[in-house]
């Protein structure tokens, strides 16, 4: 049963998420003859406390998620510091006033996904002096409302985006679409991968990361299951705040 938003000691309720989502993973991982740890879990931590992200360290999570520069900014630092192993993924739209700061501070953007912001993150790369690894976000099931570049466009901003950032492309994210089933989606993703060389798949969330791990997914993206519902009344300046005040 995922943690509540509003539980005032969120280590325990933190604690017994990871590990149910854990034991999940491992076994859809036994299911399709995967070796165990070859699916990396990504904690999507975005609307919940430092606090809450502390609780997922303690208890040996690594890797997180988050939708907004901002919130990464008021969060991560200070835990940064006292985990330098810890690796933020940044999973939402990037704009791409926002690239300087998001190559300043993630160790991976999982959202490229047009030319304009290759651009951007190209001279942030430049002037920060580093460059996190990248994934091209597919809207794999064309779907207007969605962020991504399209199936149709999508191999040729892959072999444009390896040409000029190498290795550290590393591979496709998507979100299929809601109410379908994802598995031809997660296949097709797959399958663009394979094709341009690429090794990483960051795909599948709560509701269909086992469908995701079968398919192939290096990587899931889990949020509610670990920390909660988002908390009411949630706002960036808020959780800027309620940081602050942990401090």
């Amino acid at each position: 049963m995922p943690p509540s938003a509003s539980d005032p000691e969120p280590s325990a309720s933190v604690q017994a998420g990871l590990a149910a989502i854990r034991a999940r993973i491992a076994a859809a991982e036994a299911a399709c003859g995967r070796p165990a740890g070859s699916v990396a879990l990504v904690a999507v931590s975005k609307f919940h406390s430092r606090a809450a992200v502390e609780a997922a360290l303690r208890a040996g999570q690594r890797h997180f998620g988050e939708n907004r520069v901002q919130e990464a900014q008021a969060k991560f630092p200070a835990l940064r510091a006292a985990w330098p192993e810890l690796r933020l993924h940044l999973i939402g739209g990037l704009q791409t006033n926002k690239a300087r700061a998001a190559v300043a501070i993630a160790d991976v953007i999982e959202s490229l996904d047009r030319p304009a912001l290759a651009d951007a993150i190209a001279r942030a790369a430049q002037a920060e002096g580093r460059l996190p690894a990248l994934l091209v976000q597919v809207n794999i099931g064309d779907e207007a409302q969605k962020s991504g570049v399209g199936t149709d466009e999508a191999p040729r901003f892959i072999a444009d985006c390896q040409a000029r950032f190498g290795d550290a492309l590393r591979g496709l994210m998507c979100i299929p679409p809601e109410g379908r089933d994802p598995v031809p989606y997660f296949t097709a993703l797959a399958r663009m991968a394979r094709v341009a060389g690429l090794a990483e798949l960051s795909m599948g969330m709560s509701g269909d990361f086992e469908a995701a791990i079968g398919c192939g997914a290096s990587s899931v993206r889990v949020g509610s299951a670990i920390f909660g519902h988002r908390p009411a009344g949630f706002a960036p300046a808020t959780l800027a705040a309620k940081a602050g005040a942990d401090e």
